[in-house]
């Protein structure tokens, strides 16, 4: 099975998740919302970027199926997330990320950026900010 993405938490609390370029398939998208499940294990804050510079467009199931992930696990996501960088220099992956947001909109802060290097200062930002936020403020119990 080609992987859809690669996910890097050797910086945790700072995660990278890098799309491939792969065509998703059932196999390796449900490979990949285990791992943006498995980026919650720690139970611990953490910040998100997503590297979709290779990202091919995914069909409206797997679109649908990523919303549907993203209000299965909303209180999680509000509860560890402190923040999502998305990486994306295309107009039409920018595009799809606003159709899942119709179907189910963000629950944390997030911003889209042209390249990996300026979402990175900005995730490293969110972390900077958050160890000098009172711990577990706006958070919810899972």
């Amino acid at each position: 099975m080609e992987q859809y993405v690669r996910v890097d938490r050797e910086e945790f609390p700072l995660v990278i998740v890098t799309f491939t370029g792969a065509k998703p398939t059932p196999a390796n998208f449900q490979e990949y919302l285990n791992e943006l499940y498995a980026n919650y294990s720690p139970k611990q804050p953490f910040v998100l970027v997503f590297d979709a510079t290779l990202a091919r467009v995914p069909g409206i199931s797997y679109q649908k199926q990523q919303a549907e992930w993203m209000r299965e696990h909303q209180n999680l996501i509000k509860s560890y997330c402190l923040g999502i960088a998305y990486v994306i220099p295309s107009t039409i992956i920018r595009n799809v990320l606003n159709l899942i947001f119709k179907i189910q909109p963000d629950v944390v802060d997030n911003k889209v950026f042209p390249n990996l290097e300026e979402s990175l200062i900005w995730a490293n930002a969110q972390l900077e900010a958050a160890s000098h936020s009172p711990t577990g403020e706006n958070r919810v119990e899972v």
